[in-house]
């Protein structure tokens, strides 16, 4: 299947390791899309469930479908990345979709003529329902295309998050392509960190619609992320790192100011939190966690800015305490 100039082959992606609970709910988002120009590619990471059968049943219905096993299990990342190589080289866009996420009708039609509209535009984002609640928003109404500049500085200086996960955007396939690996295989938050790559040289379009729907749970990767809190050291990292390419030299030194202090003000409430006997056990996990990052970030770990944070926690707590008395 090629594409055409009125209707350019978008590929969609999804990943999928034993995600049968949503995956038949997820395919048949896929099949429902108004926009037809497109192929679809599951690719299964040797699930031990029922996955590859229900890809497979959806893969004998529509031959836009097409199943891809691989030879042996991948780590998460690694599997993202070796899941977007199997896109056509036709395809002018990518869509991934995770195996437990949906995308309403509208979702490939509505973002591919925002891109189409604006050739700049590296990534398409809009509006997404996380559970019961609607977010990634903050652009203007009337705005559509943003330049990638303005959208890292919203973030860093704003603190406007717009991206969601690789469900909520579509990409320009010719930068999935341009990458040997996508996504950075040693960050968790990848997903997150290759928008603020990519924004460098492309601008942001944008569809205010609903059009992606983003399912919370307890699996692994969601229920680690929130235990241990690993956005606080992803977002340093984003700061250190894209930080420069984006901010003023004034900009960034307040940022990175404003985001270590931060860090250390939810590591001296999470230490008062800890001390609870029954959150004991979480202790060493915690700060085994947050100590190795704060050392691979090239900051170590000071106690005199968890001391001085520790003693602003407890002080304000008293006072509350004391408030309410």
């Amino acid at each position: 299947m090629t594409g055409s100039k009125e209707s350019p082959l978008v590929s969609i992606v999804t990943p999928v390791y034993n995600g049968e609970a949503y995956l038949a709910e997820c395919i048949e988002s896929v099949c429902a899309q108004t926009y037809p120009n497109w192929e679809y590619v599951i690719v299964d990471n040797r699930s031990t469930d029922r996955s590859r059968e229900i890809a497979k049943n959806y893969a004998g219905k529509d031959a836009r479908i097409r199943i891809h096993v691989n030879e042996t299990f991948l780590p998460l990342m690694q599997n993202w990345n070796h899941a977007l190589r199997q896109i056509s080289e036709s395809s002018k866009y990518c869509k991934v979709v995770h195996a437990d996420d949906l995308l309403f009708p509208e979702c490939v039609s509505s973002m591919v003529k925002v891109a189409e509209d604006n050739p700049r535009a590296g990534i398409v984002g809009s509006y997404r329902l996380e559970e019961n609640q609607v977010n990634l928003d903050g652009i203007p109404y009337h705005s559509t295309i943003i330049s990638g500049r303005e959208v890292a500085r919203w973030y860093f200086l704003d603190g406007i998050y717009l991206f969601g996960s690789p469900t909520s955007i579509l990409i320009r396939s010719d930068l999935v392509r341009a990458r040997t690996m996508f996504y950075n295989e040693k960050n968790l938050h990848a997903d997150t960190e290759i928008c603020f790559d990519l924004l460098r040289h492309t601008d942001f379009g944008f569809s205010h619609q609903v059009l992606t729907f983003t399912r919370r749970h307890n699996e692994a990767i969601t229920s680690m992320s929130r235990r241990l809190n690993t956005f606080l050291p992803a977002n340093l990292h984003l700061l250190k790192c894209y930080g420069p390419d984006y901010l003023n030299e004034d900009e960034f030194n307040k940022a990175m100011r404003t985001s270590i202090n931060k860090y250390y003000h939810f590591l001296a409430r999470s230490l008062v939190r800890l001390m609870r006997p029954r959150d004991w056990a979480q202790n060493h996990e915690f700060w085994t966690y947050h100590l190795t990052a704060l050392k691979n970030l090239g900051y170590g770990f000071s106690r005199g800015r968890l001391a001085g944070a520790l003693f602003i926690t407890l002080y304000n707590g008293l006072l509350k305490k004391l408030q309410i008395h």
